[in-house]
């Protein structure tokens, strides 16, 4: 009996792990569940530049980026003849690229209607004074650089 009583303990616990085994799934399913969660349109910490690293809350240090660049942008723009050529110009909108690798990228955004301006040459003059930045460090998503893209209204003769 003994023997009878060992053997079925043994069939019970061998059939037992077949019925418990769960389905475990894939890495790729894991990876694309994994990817679904995360918000691709935004970042964990928005580009910066060393003068606003050391401000703690997030909503100010960005806020002291984008006031530092459209400030740059305006100073650099001031000192040329964009104000001259076109006076009816008092605000340009610049698109800003910053790559992963800390470069950066300016291009004016016109209105769909505007025929009355050069926009080769207005693109031309943005690239000619818009260089020399200092040092931009990337948006970061999950640890890593990631490319950014923004629109900053820039105020043209700020002496006026």
């Amino acid at each position: 009996m003994k023997k009878h009583g060992l053997l079925f303990l043994l069939f019970v616990a061998i059939t037992s792990c077949q019925f418990s085994d769960k389905k475990v799934q894939s890495e790729d399913d894991l990876l694309q569940k994994e990817l679904k969660k995360i918000d691709w349109k935004k970042v964990d910490a928005f580009p910066t530049i060393d003068a606003c690293e050391a401000i703690s809350d997030e909503t100010q240090r960005r806020q002291c980026f984008f006031e530092y660049l459209t400030q740059t942008i305006q100073e650099k723009l001031n000192i040329d003849t964009l104000a001259i050529l076109y006076p009816e110009i008092d605000t340009i909108s610049v698109k800003v690229t910053v790559f992963p690798d800390a470069t950066i990228k300016f291009e004016p955004q016109f209105p769909k209607d505007s025929v009355a301006y050069d926009k080769v040459k207005i693109d031309s003059i943005l690239h000619n004074r818009l260089v020399d930045f200092p040092k931009i460090n990337p948006a970061i998503k999950r640890g890593v650089p990631v490319k950014t893209q923004f629109i900053l209204p820039v105020i043209l003769n700020v002496e006026k």
